[in-house]
């Protein structure tokens, strides 16, 4: 038993499960043939899980990781036809619902079987960019994607509060979904979760006008816990602002850095938060007076050195709600359409489903919210800039 175990604990995790049942054989009968060398039996048995072990160790060093497909790779699930016989249950516009799992429980209690459409359907995540204050466009956006749940899980990336005048609805409509779906909600950080930006443009003051400048403190301590960057599958890297001022930045450094702080004037933290993509490579100074821009060369570098395939990010007001730019490789997503009720630009979220994580846009327009400007809360100073 003592050298099953050490064998055991040899092996890399992902492979304990799958050679447990083997090597306890095999450790068996190699133990039992040592003991009775002569026994015919023992020799056979032996042998033959020799075979089985050397065959799997072969079938694993031949195996290489960077060729192996997912199957979902090759479903065309958007093509499979659902037949005009089929009554059983359906998903809505490709949702799991409460009803849909009623349907289906009955229906698989008459043992019968659920299309395949249905069966093969992956979920998606959707991907929301700036929100600023504005809850009307917000409660739209639940309105047109459905509620967030287990299987209609978001990622809000960043800029929650500030120019808009209902940025305490905003934020704690999303710090009541993250209680209620902390594994299928998710929140990152923005340049506007940040104190020296919500004295500025009016998240500060509306806190104290509506509550007390104690509970500003709370959310102010609140947001230094807040991620910088999100990776989906290893795949895709989400982010508030964008790219950095130094090549070389791995996952890794990113997971070091110190969050739990204001941000500093310069270095990887501040770049997440600040920085913007241009269409010329290289690194440029900020329009800003923050960061960097970067070009299409410094995000292909970072993909390569990180094994990524793009990278999403926020922080820029785009008139169709999102931009495709760096052939496809840096995608920027705002979700706050007639920004500030005067920059007629449309909102967007990303919807990202199966393996290939292949992004898809959605767009909407500004609601009607009550008579209440934006920046009504803000530094006077900032006040008589948006007159």
């Amino acid at each position: 038993m003592y050298w099953q175990q050490v064998f055991v604990l040899a092996l890399p995790p992902q492979h304990l499960a799958q050679h447990t049942n083997l090597t306890y054989f095999f450790f068996n009968s190699f133990i039992y043939f040592l003991v009775r060398p002569s026994d015919k039996d023992a020799k056979m048995k032996y042998q033959e899980c020799n075979k089985i072990v050397k065959q799997k160790a072969f079938e694993r060093a031949i195996a290489s990781d960077e060729l192996k497909r997912s199957v979902v790779d090759s479903l065309d699930i958007e093509n499979m036809t659902i037949e005009d016989d089929y009554d059983g249950p359906q998903l809505e516009d490709g949702k799991v619902t409460l009803k849909f799992m009623k349907d289906l429980m009955a229906w698989f209690k008459d043992q019968k079987k659920l299309h395949r459409k249905c069966a093969y359907q992956t979920e998606k995540i959707t991907i929301c960019g700036d929100t600023h204050g504005q809850y009307y466009d917000l409660l739209n956006i639940f309105e047109l994607n459905g509620l967030p749940s287990i299987t209609n899980p978001y990622l809000f990336n960043g800029d929650f509060v500030d120019r808009g005048s209902f940025s305490v609805e905003v934020i704690l409509t999303l710090f009541g979904f993250k209680l209620l779906y902390p594994e299928h909600f998710h929140l990152l950080r923005g340049n506007h979760e940040t104190d020296n930006m919500n004295q500025m443009y009016g998240f500060e003051g509306e806190v104290k006008a509506k509550y007390t400048a104690q509970m500003f403190q709370l959310f102010s301590e609140v947001f230094q816990w807040l991620p910088l960057t999100q990776c989906i599958n290893n795949k895709v890297l989400v982010m508030h602002g964008g790219l950095f001022s130094e090549d070389g930045v791995t996952l890794d450094d990113i997971r070091k850095i110190d969050r739990n702080r204001q941000p500093p004037d310069s270095g990887p933290m501040c770049d997440l938060l600040w920085s913007d993509p241009q269409p010329q490579d290289g690194r440029s100074i900020s329009k800003r007076g923050v960061s960097c821009q970067f070009g299409p060369d410094v995000t292909k570098r970072f993909l390569e050195q990180n094994k990524l395939q793009y990278i999403v990010r926020s922080h820029e007001v785009k008139a169709e709600g999102y931009e495709d730019t760096h052939s496809g490789k840096c995608i920027t997503v705002f979700s706050a359409p007639n920004y500030c009720d005067q920059m007629g630009n449309k909102g967007a979220y990303i919807h990202l489903r199966g393996s290939d994580l292949k992004p898809e846009f959605h767009q909407f327009t500004a609601v009607p919210h009550p008579n209440v400007k934006p920046m009504a809360y803000a530094n006077s100073l900032m006040q008589l800039g948006m007159m």
